[in-house]
């Protein structure tokens, strides 16, 4: 059934039931020119005549009345179905489906999560975390986030901040082994790895060089698929690590671990949150993407400015000076 042959059915059982075609017309409001078109439209649809009209009155014929008792249950049935389709949209209440990589999820999409939850304690979030790259229809997503590049076509997809990969090692680690100057010099440290838990493969150093982003393989003193666990090791002076700038940007600013070779730090990659389109968005998605906008986006707590790299590496290094 076409969305117009609905119309000329509500248009039916409303001149039914208000006893007036000029009286169908104006609670849908509508012409009575164009609500006379749909009554002929379905009449013709249905081969039969529904009412008998005269200039003064009109009545439904034995046809019309049978038609009339059919349909007006299943037409009640769907106006409720549509209103309570509408009102859903429009509701604060039921799930909302959330997935996002389990390596910065909680660092950084926690604390607006939880925030979400005490301004909207009727919503249900359904937090699914994981680093690999799934299907937005077969997840069922309603909103995602996602390290990288924009994610595929078809979904709305907004920038965050930039994420900043910075060398870093604490200062007890460079008291005893030293300052690596270049790249090539970390091959004479203890370097950690990060293991990809989706196939096993060590994930190589992504480092500027130059204009370009280059694969830095190191040689690998301690190796974890778990972030939390290679940071406890940087922070106990037993490797040097690359670390993302969520989780390094408070250290680093405390001087518990200082930023090194600067000049190879990347920020190759944005973190996105990703959606569908909005005009069809229940309100708890709308409210959950507005809030997550207003506070991560360009974030200071996750972003480390230049002159404050430098400030750290500098103060970091010479501290180490006798």
């Amino acid at each position: 059934m076409s969305f117009n042959e609905l119309r000329s059915i509500n248009t039916f059982v409303r001149t039914v039931e208000l006893g007036s075609l000029s009286k169908a017309a104006q609670a849908q409001q509508i012409s009575p020119q164009a609500a006379s078109k749909a009554l002929g439209q379905l009449e013709k649809y249905l081969c039969v005549r529904l009412f008998h009209r005269t200039t003064r009155s009109m009545s439904l014929t034995e046809e019309g009345q049978r038609f009339f008792e059919s349909v007006q249950p299943s037409l009640s049935s769907l106006q409720q179905s549509l209103q309570s389709a509408r009102q859903a949209k429009e509701g604060l209440a039921g799930p909302v489906r959330i997935v996002g990589p389990r390596s910065v999820f909680q660092t950084v999409i926690g604390s607006v999560l939880d925030e979400y939850c005490r301004l909207y304690p009727e919503v249900q979030p359904d937090v699914q975390l994981d680093d690999r790259i799934g299907s937005w229809v077969e997840d069922r997503v309603d909103v995602g986030f996602r390290l990288g590049h924009a994610p595929e076509e078809g979904l709305i997809a907004r920038p965050l901040f930039p994420m900043q990969l910075i060398i870093c090692a604490a200062p007890s680690y460079l008291k005893k082994h030293g300052v690596p100057q270049s790249l090539y010099e970390l091959d004479r440290h203890r370097c950690s790895a990060f293991r990809r838990p989706s196939d096993g493969r060590i994930v190589p150093w992504r480092v500027q060089v130059g204009d370009g982003i280059q694969d830095h393989h190191v040689r690998p003193a301690f190796c974890t698929n778990d972030e939390a666990l290679e940071l406890h090791s940087v922070l106990a002076g037993e490797v040097i690590a690359q670390v993302a700038a969520p989780t390094a940007a408070s250290l680093i600013r405390s001087g518990r671990i200082v930023p090194l070779l600067l000049d190879h730090m990347s920020e190759y990659y944005s973190l996105f949150i990703y959606y569908g389109s909005r005009v069809a968005q229940p309100a708890r998605v709308r409210r959950f993407i507005d809030l997550v906008v207003e506070r991560l986006s360009n974030n200071h707590d996750f972003v480390l400015t230049h002159e404050e790299l430098r400030s750290a590496n500098m103060n970091g290094i010479t501290a180490l000076v006798p």
